[in-house]
């Protein structure tokens, strides 16, 4: 599984969007300093996604979220490919025994399909759209990843990059 983090705010950046010939379409903005965090584990060969929606990124509720992913696949080994953050990487980060992190190389965004998920959901999920509250905002990032649980062809087809896939499952 390949896992990553997105923060998610009230700040508004306007998307393009279809209208009628000759009109222009109107995009409220607002800029709010509040964020809210998604961590999304992705398994490009299946489409299988396990996300939570957190307050902040820290050791603590990454901790969290592993213990989740770790109780969804209990009897599956886990190899869980992640980027550098520090708290991939804290003392107290608590790992399940059937899992393993691997750090992807440094500054290789690019590596990670689960990216291709936050994209997806600022665009169909987020885009153009103004919110309230930080908590309706995480309730629409719910809304978008649990649609993206369900419908595993469609995350398989986001995050399946081809040299992922036609590793074989099992390797480690």
């Amino acid at each position: 599984m390949f896992e990553d983090e997105a923060r998610f705010g009230r700040m508004i950046e306007p998307r393009r969007a279809w209208t009628p010939p000759d009109l222009r379409p109107l995009v409220a903005t607002r800029i709010e300093r509040e964020y809210g965090y998604a961590y999304a584990a992705v398994s490009p060969h299946d489409g299988a996604l396990v996300s939570l929606v957190l307050p902040e990124v820290n050791a603590e509720l990454m901790s969290l979220f592993l213990a989740e992913v770790s109780r969804r696949y209990r009897e599956e080994f886990i190899l869980m490919v992640l980027d550098g953050a520090g708290w991939h990487r804290a003392n107290d980060l608590a790992v399940p025994v059937n899992m393993r992190l691997q750090s992807l190389p440094a500054r290789s965004p690019q590596l990670n399909p689960a990216e291709h998920l936050w994209e997806e959901l600022r665009e169909k999920w987020l885009g153009n759209r103004l919110f309230d509250s930080q908590d309706a905002v995480d309730r629409q990032i719910e809304r978008g990843l649990a649609a993206l649980e369900q419908d595993v062809e469609k995350t398989a087809s986001l995050t399946g990059f081809d040299w992922i896939c036609r590793l074989p499952l099992g390797v480690t």
